[in-house]
């Protein structure tokens, strides 16, 4: 195996003998995912992995020390280090890049800590927990000049992209409307108010982190984070960064956004310590006219609707009111969106030449605003005017101050 030469030592890595040292924060399935298929590139070797659940910890460095057995046998690999602290992993200096996949109130305060040690990141969407958060990271991931991939990984799909393209060369006309389908929530009667016991194995302070340290219930950690508003932002949140995603792709608005959003039909469980909504829809208004539906009401995918027809896609379909469109070999016009086939070897690409990812911090952020405004519409009764360019809400400071409110526990600061 190559000796271990620091890309960031080398500004990139172009020496031949160079490879990328990585490290992981959050080894649940997403994080460990991402960490072994970018271990399937040549230029990658894993150096460590941070997970306060031990047990994580422990099969995700395992799996890792396997894929470089022969290497560790022949003295060429140290092996992989565990950590609980992601604090101590991005302090390392053979750590060029991270990939951060943690719940998501875990993802500004994980990725600041790797940019600020000059580390490049991929981060599991959607890319912060809350607005203000997401501000802070894509200036500060633009200051760095870091490179920074975002897992909404649908950008780097063929389906996806063409039908990006159909809308961006104005094949279906004007937009009107578009669609946004996401799933519907999920609910438990688990009430989760007395503590089970934490397992011996678990830090489970770490793990709550920033957010409240709520009654330890197994059922509120791992998978099922996403319903519990203090640590995911349930399905709204969970796949916004995907299928709104898209929708802003197409529309061109991935440094933009609406100008007026509000919250409709939300329904939250009746009981039980999932709290994030089951039914949803977050209705947006743009500059240029049309409308964004975001709804779990709508079919799962995006769909846009314009003056002279329309174009539907989801992971494994494609569909338009002219079929000759959705053929591969069709020519949709001069404009051609960002192409990548790997959205893993895109982010590796990007560290070796320092180009831009496909779905960079700020794109990332742009993409799961609405989602933020529409849980502030819902919680206050109203709709909100917004100035995408400001990125403030309009003569409602009220509203303003709990989409821009910070919440960090104990002596967690994002600054």
């Amino acid at each position: 195996m190559p000796a271990i030469i620091s890309t960031n030592a080398l500004g990139a890595a172009t020496s031949p003998n160079s490879r990328i040292g990585l490290g992981l924060i959050g080894c649940g399935g997403q994080g460990s995912g991402d960490l072994f298929n970018l271990m399937n590139h040549k230029e990658i070797q894993a150096l460590a992995v941070c997970d306060p659940d031990k047990i994580h910890r422990d099969n995700a460095k395992a799996e890792v020390e396997k894929r470089y057995a022969t290497d560790k046998a022949s003295g060429t690999y140290k092996g992989c280090d565990g950590y609980g602290d992601f604090r101590e992993l991005c302090a390392r200096k053979d750590i060029d890049a991270v990939v951060i996949g943690t719940p998501d109130h875990w993802h500004a305060l994980a990725a600041l800590e790797a940019l600020r040690n000059g580390k490049d990141v991929y981060c599991e969407k959607p890319v912060t927990h809350r607005f203000t958060e997401g501000q802070l990271l894509y200036r500060e991931a633009a200051k760095r000049k870091a490179i920074f991939q975002t897992g909404s990984q649908q950008r780097s799909d063929t389906r996806f992209r063409m039908a990006v393209d159909i809308v961006l060369n104005g094949l279906i006309g004007k937009v009107k409307h578009v669609e946004v389908g996401l799933p519907t929530g999920n609910g438990t009667t688990e009430e989760g108010k007395i503590a089970q016991e934490i397992p011996p194995t678990l830090d489970y302070n770490m793990w709550c982190g920033p957010s409240r340290l709520l009654p330890y219930h197994k059922d509120r950690l791992h998978w099922n984070w996403r319903w519990c508003l203090d640590f995911g932002g349930g399905q709204l949140m969970d796949w916004i960064g995907h299928h709104n995603d898209i929708a802003h792709w197409g529309l061109g608005l991935d440094k933009s956004g609406p100008i007026k959003v509000e919250a409709k039909g939300f329904k939250f469980p009746e009981r039980g310590m999932w709290d994030g909504p089951i039914d949803y829809e977050v209705l947006s208004e743009y500059a240029a006219g049309y409308t964004v539906s975001i709804s779990n009401k709508n079919p799962m995918g995006t769909k846009w609707i314009g003056q002279d027809g329309w174009v539907f896609v989801d992971r494994g379909k494609i569909d338009a009111s002219n079929k000759e469109w959705i053929h591969e070999s069709f020519d949709r016009g001069p404009i051609k969106a960002y192409k990548s086939n790997d959205h893993h070897r895109n982010f590796v690409d990007g560290i070796l030449t320092r180009k831009e990812c496909i779905c960079p911090a700020e794109t990332a952020h742009r993409s799961i605003t609405p989602g933020h405004l529409g849980y502030v519409s819902q919680t206050l009764g109203r709709a909100l005017k917004w100035d995408p360019v400001k990125e403030d809400v309009i003569g409602d400071a009220e509203a303003d101050a709990l989409l821009k409110k910070v919440i960090c526990r104990g002596d967690w600061k994002l600054t």
